[in-house]
């Protein structure tokens, strides 16, 4: 059933707006009984009105009449299409919204070479630069779980070697055959890269590590 009050466009199901922020009034649900208004499509400025003229306009132009300062004196409302008017707000919303950091994984072995070492541990400190964790991964195979205090020593390297650039989130833990450690990156103001990649044909650039999206 279409609910009117003094000329206004039909209001909203209960609940229509919930996506919204609170405070945002459509059409009859506006209180003010004069308010500023302004053409949402063009953006012109129609004046200060009287509350059921502006909403006589809107319904004349099939569109919706929208609180958008309520605090201002008098208070501003545009005539725009109200879900149009949603769809920018949420948009807007979503954009402003940081983009959540990702966790990258790097995995070690035991007896990894010097070179490959490093390497990732380049890649460690490029990951963190840019914001993200980094799951260190030390997985030990047949005989080396007999010795699991070099993995451990290894872990402790791998920690050692990126402090410039993070702090220890995870301390290493030894789960089955792995040992795990978590580093989130130092403020940005506070990073240090210790690890610079010797310059190289780009064919021999290929990556030893690999990324897992948290």
């Amino acid at each position: 059933m279409e609910i009117r009050r003094c000329g206004a466009l039909p209001l909203r199901r209960p609940g229509a707006s919930s996506n919204l922020q609170p405070q945002i009034r459509v059409n009859g649900r506006i209180r003010a009984r004069e308010i500023r208004v302004i053409m949402g499509s063009t953006g012109e400025q129609l004046g200060v009105m009287k509350l059921s003229d502006a909403l006589r306009k809107a319904q004349g132009l099939g569109l919706d009449l929208v609180e958008i300062a309520p605090t201002a004196t008098p208070p501003v409302c545009k005539i725009i299409d109200f879900g149009k008017f949603r769809y920018d707000v949420s948009k807007q919303t979503k954009d402003k919204r940081p983009s959540g950091s990702k966790l990258k994984e790097i995995k070690f072995r035991v007896n990894i070479d010097e070179h490959d070492y490093l390497t990732k541990i380049r890649h460690g400190e490029e990951f963190l630069d840019r914001g993200n964790k980094v799951r260190v991964q030390l997985q030990f195979r047949g005989r080396e779980m007999a010795h699991q205090e070099f993995g451990m020593q290894l872990v402790e390297k791998v920690r050692d070697d990126l402090s410039g650039m993070s702090q220890v989130e995870m301390n290493p833990k030894i789960t089955g055959r792995n040992i795990t450690m978590t580093l989130a990156p130092l403020p940005a103001n506070r990073r240090k890269r210790r690890f610079t990649a010797p310059e190289k044909p780009a064919e021999n650039q290929e990556a030893v590590v690999s990324q897992a999206d948290a």
